[in-house]
Formats: structure tokens, sequence, C-alpha cells
């Protein structure tokens, strides 16, 4: 497997690449936007393909670098479904997974810090954020913090998992890389506690200033989604009406773009074929499925997924392959439900 962590200095923020080999899929959690060359550089020299970017939370200490990686990459942005971020690829709730070649991280809701605070387990590892950091707790005074639900989230969670699970934090201001589940509740003083109400008392009398950089990152964070402006204005999006209409006389193929997971948990567009965004590329070039599809059939690709940008973004892909009229469904699965448009339930 490929782990790197990598430290910016300015916000004291760890980012962590996964992959499960050289030439593969990887993985990127919490990036910082300045950074962002620095990791395509370091994918690039590892002949690593970003498949998924993630944010463990609406950080307020840097900009994120999922906006940029999208743009740069055509990554799939991945928060929790609580997020107040406006647009992201895929949203995950407690339960799920989030996977790519060789690797599977198990999804824990871990409000707390933020009321969208996530965690993430992968085998002997476990990426925990700002919920539990090396020898400390994220704070709970702003953006929703509870300290009751953080007690929670700690004490009957994350320290439940095996001793020796490997803590991997989003932030650490002592220079520790490191640590473990066992090294926590023996050693991290807020943990050292008797009671929820002893440690809601120790959480709610922290007195820290804001974070610098606070006014400038939340906002940012929360404004992370791709403008589908300039897709709308070629002409390349259909309203899920317009779609309704255009699919009676069979002239489109739906294409579902999102993951197993997401296409059993929601439902899927009845008569939709599925081609994940990840093998985009290859199922759209010479010889691929949804090209062969889009040649034999004469019908018009419309590409859907979750919110709408992942099927934007495929379209260009498409067009730069020579399917120069496909289009997506604007809005994608969320607005299809908001219009009342039907799913199908699969995997039951």
């Amino acid at each position: 497997m490929i782990f790197r962590q990598l430290f910016d200095s300015t916000s004291s923020t760890y980012t962590y690449i996964l992959a499960s080999r050289s030439g593969g899929e990887a993985l990127i959690i919490d990036p910082v936007v300045e950074k962002v060359d620095r990791y395509i550089q370091l994918l690039r020299e590892l002949d690593l393909k970003l498949i998924k970017a993630v944010d463990t939370h609406v950080h307020a200490d840097h900009i994120s670098g999922l906006g940029e990686l999208r743009d740069r990459t055509r990554c799939i942005t991945v928060m929790g479904e609580q997020s107040g971020t406006d647009v992201v690829s895929m949203r995950v709730t407690d339960g799920d997974r989030i996977e790519i070649e060789g690797i599977s991280l198990s999804v824990l809701y871990t409000p707390g810090h933020t009321d969208d605070s996530y965690c993430f387990l992968m085998g002997d590892r476990v990426f925990t954020g700002d919920t539990l950091l090396i020898r400390g707790t994220g704070r709970t005074d702003f953006q929703h913090g509870d300290a009751r639900a953080q007690y929670d989230s700690i004490f009957n969670k994350l320290l439940k998992l095996p001793d020796e699970t490997l803590v991997y934090p989003a932030h650490d201001y002592k220079g520790d890389m490191v640590s473990t589940i066992d090294e926590e509740r023996a050693y991290n003083p807020r943990l050292q506690v008797a009671s929820i109400d002893e440690y809601v008392e120790l959480m709610n009398n922290l007195n820290l200033p804001n974070p610098k950089m606070m006014d400038v990152a939340v906002p940012a964070n929360l404004h992370l989604g791709m403008s589908q402006d300039e897709i709308d204005a070629g002409g390349w999006s259909l309203t899920c009406d317009e779609a309704n209409v255009i699919a009676e006389r069979n002239e489109i193929v739906l294409v579902d773009l999102r993951d197993r997971a997401e296409r059993e948990r929601h439902g899927v567009i009845a008569g939709s074929v599925h081609a994940p965004y990840q093998d985009l590329e290859e199922n759209v070039g010479s010889g691929g499925l949804l090209h062969e599809l889009a040649e034999v059939s004469r019908r018009r690709l419309v590409f859907y997924c979750a919110y709408g940008e992942r099927s934007a973004m495929a379209v260009k892909v498409a067009q730069e392959a020579g399917i120069t009229d496909a289009c997506h469904l604007k809005g994608g699965v969320d607005a299809w439900q908001k219009s009342g448009g039907r799913l199908e339930r699969i995997g039951v």
C-alpha cells in the first residue's frame, strides 16, 4: 500500500494520500488549497490517478483543496451528508464506505467539533479529522459544535476501536505525527474525565481565540461547487422535465455515474445504464462501452450522478472523446427526486 502523510505548516494540517499500488487509483484526505501543486506532483511521481478527494468536515483554519483538485484532476469530491457545502460530488453518512481500487474506508459520523465531522477507518488506522487529536480534542465552540456529542463520538465510537489502532488526525501543533487509541485513552488529558458532564465543563471553559483564517476559510469552504453554467450555456444540460419527455420518445440513454453503494442506498432511474465515473475515460474512448452504445443506438447519452457535478465533468470528457452531443441531467438524482421523479431500488 502507498501511504503518504503531508504537512502544511501554515495551518498545521495533515493531508493523507492513499493508494493500493503504484499505477493505481488514489484517494486524498483533507487537502489544503495552497498545497495542490505539491499533491499533483507527488501523484505524478508515484504514477497515481486521483479518484476521490475527501474532507473530514468544513474546516475553519484553511481553505480546502477539494475544488482545485476537482477542477484539475476531475476527481470525485466527498463530504458528509450534514455538510453545508454547496455542491460536492458524493455525500456519505455513518456506515457507508468510500472505495477506490484496493482501498476501502469505513465512514464514522463523529459530530462534536462541528455537526458535520466524520472519521474514516481503514484496517489498522483511523483518520480522525479534528474529532480526536494527539493529546487533545477538537474545540466545540463554533460551527454548531457540541461537547456532549463529541464525548459520545470519542468515548462510544473511537475509543471502542482496538487499542493498537493508529490515530492520524487532521492537525497537530506540536509535531506529533501519529498516536494510537490506547495511548490517547491513557494519556490524552481531555479524556481523563469521570463523566460526560465533566467533559462538557472542560470544553466549555477553554476560552480559545477564533482561528485566524476562520472568516475567510469557512465561507470559501461552503462554496466549493463547480459552476454548471458553461454546460448549460452550451446546450448540454437537461432539466428533469425535459429528460422525462425525451426519454419517453426513446431518444436518450441515461448513464448513471455513481458508485455501486450510492445506487444501492438511493436507488436508480429506471432504464439507466451503470458506468461508474472512475471508468469514464475508458468507457467513452474508442471501443469503450459508452462509445459503442452511442454509435449503435444513435441515441444521446445523458449522464447523471448525485448532484450534477460528476455528470457535468463527464460531458467534457465525452466531448473530448468525440461524443459531441452528450449532455447531463442538471442537479442529478437530488433534483430528480425534488421534481417528483421516481427511483427504483436495487440490491434488495
